[in-house]
């Protein structure tokens, strides 16, 4: 099923249920979302084409769309649930990205750099408001809409520059967290300005309301969700996970909104969850199509607000007021980047990218504007000149990071004092943690990848790989490999991951429909990268060959040393390959144990073992005695002697009935029916 699919259907399903009457036509929601999809399709399409970010074409697409222009959306009703779902996500998949190890690592980027940039822009802003007789509260309610910046649209443009993880994207990436965090207490400030929300005492039980929440995420982040997750991901279902993944999401964030706190908190929150387990790359894949779609619509939405009529009419205070927002941003963020000990090379262009203001200041507004607070002290028309000026900031941002481009450049050479530090490289900080640059990387790990990334080792080769089997993952991890929990189906995270720099890329899953799908993926995003694959039948080979696959393996026996023969160095001969594949050769029975039970006739072999460890027993950190090897399909267990009896567990489990010792130098075989040993 599409991943779309479930949560568009429950928009539809809400929208159908609230009509009236059934009518022959197509009923009016299934328009307005058909108008949506396509609107957001067709302004991704010609972003691309103009080489613009996706989110400034949606605003654009918004504003024309909208009901100030063309006049194509007019329900309101259902672009909002649509956006404010994808609010959730957005926050959803950047609580997945930004785990809590990785905000310890740049906690002085956050609290100190992002604490004075919010702090310093509210305090300049309201100050400013206030000595031009602006109400105290609409002063700082002002101050708290500008202070935030686009977490979506900063991400994206350090992302295409490949700048997230230099000094400039770290500082960026620090403030935006601190922001986002900001919103928490912005949420519960704004109704006490409006004195609506309850006096101090309010102020009070809501923040123990919300560091109630936070204690329980971070508690659930350690003890309760890693062991979900693993239960989930052994079923190996995209759709199990992609549910548990969402309703995660959604649980959560509803979990703070009754606390009082907002949706996107607790969706951010949620997203830290699940980056505490081991499988942040793989829920960002599955959730990542979800996202980009509700965040089209969330951006489609603000576009939807600008009113053309407005903006003609009120031209020089909307453009008067996006100079003065941006000319404060640039200001105190390059003031604050410069206080937190960084270099104007690295202050300028962090000024220039947050200069715009972010989505959550619209879900603010709303709440301020509802209970009567006004931007800037303009009352009604204040409401209208947010808007415009904030869109049109959205829209210049690309703009102005190229101008800091420009200024930069002009600096000279001392003027940058010395950097923060150069970016880590990427064996020590790549994309979700795993090291891809002139190294094997290996898509699946199944019995044939385990011996040639055994050998590979020895031979001194260095390999990473990305599984979505979580026994493999554990095996490596206890030799201390690299390894990723991921679909490497998904285009984005190959991208994520600049596989186009690795030495080669190894594809021997079992699954002949997975194959295909990778090597069609992976060619799409690395067209020259050197490829290894099987095929387990003449038409498979024709339809790899048709993909672009290069080193297409055959003969089962041979594929572990046909990719050792094409990714060792030269110094390492045939000899030595053959010495190692000899060390882990095919199980088989012998004549004499085929002939003493029928069930052996069908299970004589030859099979490869799945590994030379008990992978549940890795997995459960624990250790075995003898390893027992199931002559039906290879798989690896522990014998009766240990604790866990993983052997007989399988054989039971599975109605396979034959197994054979596993240990050097024994060839007896058992029959758990017939019980026979020689």
């Amino acid at each position: 099923m599409n991943p779309v699919a479930p949560l568009t259907l429950l928009l539809a399903g809400s929208a159908l249920a609230a009509a009236p009457e059934v009518h022959a036509g197509p009923p009016a929601f299934l328009v307005q979302l058909t108008l949506l999809l396509g609107v957001s399709a067709l302004a991704a399409y010609l972003s691309f084409r103009l080489r613009l970010i996706p989110i400034i074409g949606f605003l654009v697409a918004g504003v024309v769309a909208g009901p100030g222009a063309l006049g194509l959306i007019r329900d309101q009703e259902l672009i909002a649930a649509a956006s404010e779902v994808g609010v959730m996500l957005l926050l959803f998949t950047i609580g997945i990205e930004f785990s809590l190890e990785r905000l310890s690592r740049i906690a002085r980027q956050i609290f100190v750099g992002g604490g004075l940039q919010v702090g310093l822009t509210v305090l300049v802003a309201a100050g400013a408001l206030l000595l031009t007789g602006v109400a105290a509260p609409d002063a700082v309610f002002t101050g708290c809409l500008i202070a935030l910046s686009s977490t979506a649209i900063v991400m994206r443009l350090l992302g295409e520059r490949g700048d997230t993880n230099g000094p400039a994207g770290q500082v960026s990436l620090g403030i935006l967290i601190f922001q986002d965090l900001a919103v928490v207490l912005m949420v519960l400030l704004i109704p006490m300005l409006a004195g609506q929300g309850g006096g101090v005492a309010g102020v009070l039980l809501a923040l123990a309301k919300a560091g109630g929440i936070i204690a329980f995420v971070l508690i659930a982040a350690r003890r309760i969700v890693p062991p979900i997750m693993e239960v989930v991901a052994r079923t190996c279902s995209s759709e199990i996970f992609l549910l548990t993944v969402v309703a995660l999401c959604f649980g959560t964030a509803s979990l703070t909104a009754v606390a009082g706190v907002s949706l996107a908190l607790g969706a951010f929150l949620a997203g830290l969850l699940v980056s505490e387990s081991r499988y942040g790359a793989q829920a960002m894949g599955e959730i990542l199509p979800l996202q980009i779609l509700f965040s089209a619509a969330f951006f489609l939405s603000v576009g939807l607000q600008l009113d053309l009529g407005f903006l003609a009419g009120n031209l020089g205070v909307v453009l008067g007021a996006a100079a003065l927002i941006a000319a404060l941003k640039v200001g105190v963020t390059f003031l604050s980047v410069r206080l937190l000990g960084e270099s104007t090379r690295t202050a300028l262009p962090v000024a220039f990218l947050t200069a715009q203001v972010g989505e959550f200041s619209f879900v603010l507004a709303a709440t301020g504007t509802a209970l009567g607070l006004s931007f800037a002290g303009m009352g009604a028309q204040g409401g209208g000149v947010f808007i415009a000026a904030t869109v049109l900031l959205m829209a210049f941002t690309p703009a102005l990071n190229a101008l800091a481009d420009v200024l930069g450049r002009r600096l000279p050479a001392a003027a940058g004092g010395v950097a923060s530090g150069p970016a880590a490289g990427p064996e020590e900080s790549g994309a979700h943690g795993l090291p891809v640059e002139g190294r094997v990387v290996f898509a699946g790990y199944g019995a044939h990848a385990r011996l040639a990334a055994r050998a590979l080792s020895r031979a001194g080769v260095p390999y990473s790989v990305i599984t979505r089997n979580p026994d493999g993952a554990s095996e490596l991890e206890g030799r201390g490999a690299p390894v990723l929990i991921a679909d490497y189906t998904r285009a984005g995270l190959l991208r994520d991951l600049n596989v186009a720099s690795a030495r080669a890329l190894v594809i021997v899953d079992d699954d002949t429909e997975m194959t295909e799908r990778t090597v069609s993926v992976v060619r799409s995003v690395a067209p020259e990268l050197r490829l290894i694959t099987r095929a387990t039948s003449p038409e498979g080979f024709q339809g790899l060959q048709s993909l672009g696959a290069q080193h297409i393996l055959t003969a089962p026996r041979e594929v572990a040393a046909g990719i050792l023969d094409l990714l060792t160095p030269p110094e390492v001969t045939r000899a030595d390959i053959t010495r190692h594949l000899a060390e882990h050769p095919p199980v088989t029975l012998n004549a004499t144990q085929r002939a003493q039970c029928e069930h052996a006739a069908h299970n004589a072999g030859p099979v490869t073992p799945e590994a030379d460890v008990c992978l549940e027993c890795v997995a459960l950190g624990d250790t075995w005695v003898h390893l027992r090897v199931c002559m039906t399909c290879g798989h690896v267990g522990c014998c009766d002697s240990s604790r866990n009896k993983h052997a007989t567990a399988h054989a039971r489990r599975q109605d396979h009935p034959v197994i054979r010792s596993a240990e050097p130098g024994e060839t007896w075989a058992y029959c758990y029916e017939h019980h026979w040993t020689k």
